[in-house]
């Protein structure tokens, strides 16, 4: 289960035997059949695609696939090279192209690599679309260009910049403001692209900052998801020197992480919750995010008089539901705030500007920031799956046990307590059982979460 096709894209393990893990045999067939489906949409000579990756040591070799594989189907390709999932995201509609591939394996380890498929407007392909890439992909049904026909290929240096002027123009980055109070803050990029480009934008907004594995050598040195027991340098190193905060996001800088003065996990679930209190305290409006989000962002939205939908995990369907509500923020907990005033995807370098600006205008720790919301916790586990489980089955006599609480399967299976819920649902990206619980306090969202994981067991 190393190899997982799905309609969000393709992620896999690389190397090994084709078919079981993302090799480049698999690669250009991917590239190939997103091609052929972009060529599918309209009837036109010229077709634009914008390539961008993250810093992992498979991402050159990946890139110079996927670009020779489409420009062998006609498509022109603009390579962003080292970039960030939201900047190539900002570009597709910059430079009018016709589509976008993100190579990137984003929190997973480094034998992990992906392509992440986006539209014409620079948001993931809908279920849909996904459906019939997926379809071309299993039919090996490709149409490749004569040789006068073939594509071009151009490098593209300015991207980042070019995403960061437009953050720092929205009305709701207070430069001035940032700027004023001179903050210090500490940078975890793990040896990826957040170490090109979150330094830019902080220069821009005239904040100090101190690197820790800004370099993107390929190499991450530790791993990559954002969570608190991967982030011990980081947190010794804030209030080492003194910091008013830290920094941390993933490979490709679509998830942020806050650590506060004292050195302590702000929370991934918070950020969005921050940055949302920042928004609609200035723009009132509908607000949305996944079903393993926080109960906080509903709180906040009630505080601000506005109302709070829940879709289904995954970007796509976040994106679906602000659109039908109307949003001007949502996200995921996971950290990954989406402000559709730029850009319809998760963006860690507009949620830094937003974040900074609320601190700014607020004149408050971020310690203190944290304890002015509501107090839940959250416990993020996982079982790792092989492949005789027949995961839909299990679900079911989940739900079976649990048939007397308030339970929604929209998305997996998610059971509501009187004061805390659990959230069950497959992973699209890993071969594991995600297990999400929330609580009133650190040990009994650990202990919701661990009773679920004996109840699966049993049932397995």
């Amino acid at each position: 289960m190393s190899l997982i096709k799905s309609i969000s894209g393709f992620r896999g393990t690389i190397g090994g035997n084709p078919g079981d893990n993302l090799t480049p045999i698999d690669a250009v067939k991917f590239a190939a059949a997103y091609g052929t489906w972009l060529k599918n949409q309209s009837n036109k000579e010229n077709y634009k695609v914008i390539v961008g990756r993250d810093a992992r040591i498979s991402g050159q070799m990946i890139s110079q696939l996927v670009c020779s594989t489409l420009q062998g189907l006609g498509i022109h390709v603009v390579d962003l090279g080292l970039s960030t999932t939201p900047t190539v995201e900002v570009m597709v509609t910059h430079l009018e192209a016709d589509g976008g591939i993100i190579l990137t394996a984003s929190h997973n380890p480094k034998q992990w690599n992906a392509l992440k498929l986006l539209n014409a407007k620079g948001e993931f392909v809908s279920a849909e679309d996904g459906a019939q890439i997926l379809a071309t992909v299993d039919a090996d049904d490709y149409n490749f260009a004569q040789v006068d026909d073939l594509g071009s290929y151009e490098t593209f240096d300015g991207a980042i910049d070019l995403h960061i002027e437009k953050i720092l123009a929205l009305p709701l980055v207070n430069v001035e403001a940032i700027k004023a109070k001179k903050f210090k803050v500490a940078i975890d990029a793990v040896n990826s692209t957040g170490g090109i480009s979150i330094p830019n934008l902080l220069d821009k907004l005239g904040v100090e900052y101190i690197k820790m594995y800004c370099e993107p050598t390929d190499h991450f040195p530790h791993n990559p998801e954002p969570l608190k027991e991967h982030l011990g340098d980081i947190c010794a190193k804030v209030v080492e020197e003194k910091a008013d905060f830290g920094i941390v996001v993933d490979p490709d800088v679509d998830r942020l992480a806050i650590i506060d003065e004292k050195g302590n996990m702000f929370g991934e679930e918070y950020t969005l919750v921050a940055v949302a209190d920042y928004v609609l305290g200035k723009t009132p409006s509908a607000t949305v995010s996944n079903l393993s989000s926080s109960r906080a962002l509903r709180d906040i939205a009630t505080k601000h008089g506005q109302t709070y939908t829940p879709s289904a995990v995954g970007e796509v369907n976040v994106v679906v539901a602000m659109k039908e509500n109307n949003a001007l923020i949502g996200g995921e907990g996971n950290g990954g705030i989406i402000y559709p005033e730029l850009h319809y995807g998760r963006d860690s370098l507009v949620g830094i500007a937003l974040f900074l600006s609320h601190l700014a205008e607020n004149e408050m720790s971020v310690s203190d920031l944290r304890a002015s919301y509501p107090a839940y916790f959250m416990a993020k586990k996982k079982i790792k799956l092989t492949p005789e489980i027949n995961v839909d089955d299990l679900l079911i006599k989940v739900q079976e046990l649990y048939k007397n609480e308030e339970i929604n399967t929209v998305d997996g299976v998610k059971i509501d307590f009187e004061n805390e819920w659990v959230h069950l649902r497959k992973s699209n990206t890993e071969p594991i059982i995600r297990i999400y619980t929330e609580s009133t306090s650190e040990e009994n969202a650990n202990q919701l979460a661990d009773k679920m994981i004996e109840s699966i067991q049993s049932i397995i």
